[in-house]
């Protein structure tokens, strides 16, 4: 399993994945439980290109990762993997999270709702990754949210999900609704 240096290990019968983005509505693994919860020190952020699942090499499109963010606060969802689950469930997120290697995947610490403190597994943006977009300006976001189509469909129809879902969740993301509304005015 692959992890930063330094990172701690996280406890097989206490083993947890974070969603923030497409894995709060599209997990696509059998968990034991699924909680609320809140990441500080990130915020979520449409910031790689997408040259497979939004996009292609040619035109790509946009999807979310998470951003280190000294004042940051992300809200998602934590799922318990049960401890012969682990492996296999690690091997497909790898598989599907760091095809291009745009995330680094992270031990770091998460509030579940009922208020408990966990370690769980996140995969967090790649700043320094040639397909990290986060310093590009919303207009240019728009422009390749609007633009990218790759084998999982438009960016558009991915910050759409993922801006529906988070408003299913009562969650709050200002920017991500911005991001949508200006891409779908710009697209009318």
């Amino acid at each position: 399993m692959k992890i930063m240096p330094g990172d701690p290990a996280i406890d097989p019968n206490n083993f947890w994945v974070f969603g923030y983005a497409s894995l709060m509505w599209r997990p696509g693994f059998a968990f034991a439980d699924v909680q609320p919860a809140t990441l500080i020190g990130y915020v979520r952020d449409m910031c790689f290109t997408s040259i497979h699942y939004r996009g292609t090499a040619e035109v790509p499109g946009l999807v979310c990762g998470l951003m280190p963010s000294k004042t940051g606060i992300c809200k998602g969802r934590a799922y318990r993997l049960a401890p012969d689950q682990i492996d296999s469930v690690v091997n497909y997120l790898d598989s599907r999270e760091l095809i291009t290697g745009i995330y680094l995947p992270r031990h770091l610490e998460l509030t579940l709702g009922d208020g408990r403190g966990v370690m769980a597994r996140v995969y967090v943006a790649d700043t320094a990754h040639a397909q990290f977009a986060g310093k590009w300006s919303d207009a240019e976001k728009i422009g390749a949210i609007l633009r990218g189509v790759g084998s999982e469909g438009r960016s558009l129809d991915y910050l759409s999900s993922l801006v529906d879902h988070l408003r299913e969740l009562e969650i709050e993301d200002a920017h991500m609704a911005a991001l949508l509304h200006k891409s779908l005015e710009r697209n009318a």
